[in-house]
């Protein structure tokens, strides 16, 4: 018999044993044991049978369970087809958590200083204004927003390797209260080094969301790292009405434009697979994207002439890559001229909004505001159902 049954079986003993002549004698000794096993049973069903529902609603890989004073975070798919989940328990100061949650990492919140190592993590801090809390990325040069600019040109933000080459001495010297990781597999010896070392490393899974306010809803990680449920979940409400009310704008318009994307890279054309973050958005915005039928949620490798024979006369070329004008993309291979979208100069991209340092704003931004993006595409091919909107993240190349 287990641990836990032996619990539960002795916390439901029948009253009759209590009456036993030999048992009276030990009674006080008896119920002191009871008294403590009964107590961590009950904590853990406090917890598991809790009423506490899940406060994310869109994220598939992202769980808030908010109690009295400790918040349950589970992270369930920090990269693409991951075998384990990432439990965390956030608590307010002072405050014990419940001993079957014990095992799992402990943050005492609000944090006040953190080190994040995606660009998409940047807008959630400022969103919920605690962007002074940030202490070091890795290759601060992607970052685009002018208020974490801002701390970077003031050194408050220290340079703590390139991308997921982290410098673990930078970072036990900085000894931030969280390092928010991110990783593409399991991979991930940095981390696993910091974490021996003594520091505490959450795992974001942003990046593997498919749907565009699944993607934007983790800012409600970053609110409960803060202690800012409320204001978290403010913030996206208003992201969520303006996504909802941009779609029952196209939900009448019965003309769908034929759209494709990508560009060619040494020899491969790389475009969204039909069921990707990319794709939903285009159908969102009322186009018929060409590729939408296929199933990939990543990205699709084909030839030059596979996309020219079944897109050669697409109304229009949304995100060629990293191109910024039509002679770049042409100068570099002529045989886009082919394209219809291209010679009408329907061709629009993304790459052209850039902060000082050369980071692409829609890489950093885009994810927590896809009504942004959302208006932009509609702006793009109904024009007559936004017209005041003007386009934010997009740009028709010239």
């Amino acid at each position: 018999m287990s641990v836990q049954h032996n619990n539960f079986y002795l916390c439901g003993l029948h009253k009759n044993f209590f009456m036993k002549p030999f048992f009276l004698k030990y009674t006080a000794v008896l119920f002191l044991l009871f008294a403590v096993s009964c107590k961590e049973n009950t904590a853990t069903e406090a917890v598991s049978k809790s009423k506490a529902e899940n406060a994310v609603r869109y994220a598939k890989g992202l769980e808030i369970y908010k109690y009295a004073d400790f918040s349950i975070v589970k992270v369930s798919n920090p990269w693409p087809d991951a075998k384990k989940a990432f439990t965390y328990i956030l608590h307010k100061k002072e405050v014990s958590v419940p001993d079957s949650l014990k095992n799992y990492t402990q943050i005492q919140v609000p944090i006040k200083s953190v080190v994040v190592t995606s660009t998409t993590h940047i807008p959630s801090l400022e969103m919920l204004g605690v962007e002074n809390t940030l202490v070091g990325f890795p290759n601060t040069s992607y970052i685009s927003s002018d208020k974490t600019r801002a701390l970077i040109e003031a050194k408050k933000v220290k340079e703590v390797g390139i991308n997921q080459n982290l410098n673990t001495e930078v970072l036990i010297d900085l000894q931030p209260e969280v390092v928010v990781g991110y990783s593409i597999d399991d991979n991930n010896k940095d981390y696993t080094n910091l974490q021996k070392s003594g520091l505490k490393v959450l795992y974001n899974g942003d990046w593997t969301e498919q749907s565009p306010l699944g993607k934007a809803e983790w800012i409600k990680f970053f609110g409960a790292l803060y202690d800012l449920d409320d204001k978290a979940n403010s913030e996206f409400d208003k992201v969520e009405k303006e996504y909802t009310n941009s779609l029952a704008l196209v939900r009448t318009i019965k003309s769908f434009p034929t759209v494709f994307s990508g560009a060619i890279y040494q020899d491969q054309w790389y475009l969204p697979g039909g069921k990707s973050w990319g794709s939903l958005f285009l159908k969102d915005a009322g186009a018929k994207y060409l590729w939408e039928e296929t199933p990939e949620t990543g990205s699709l490798s084909l030839s030059f002439e596979a996309v020219l024979e079944k897109a050669e006369n697409a109304d229009f070329w949304i995100g060629p890559a990293q191109f910024t004008s039509l002679k770049e993309m042409s100068d570099a291979n002529p045989n886009y001229k082919y394209f219809k979208a291209f010679r009408n100069k329907q061709v629009y991209s993304f790459s052209t909004k850039k902060g000082k340092t050369g980071g692409v704003l829609y890489y950093e931004l885009a994810p927590n505001r896809p009504d942004l993006i959302l208006k932009d595409l509609i702006k793009i091919m109904h024009p007559e159902a936004l017209k005041d909107h003007e386009l934010y993240f997009f740009e028709r190349l010239k």
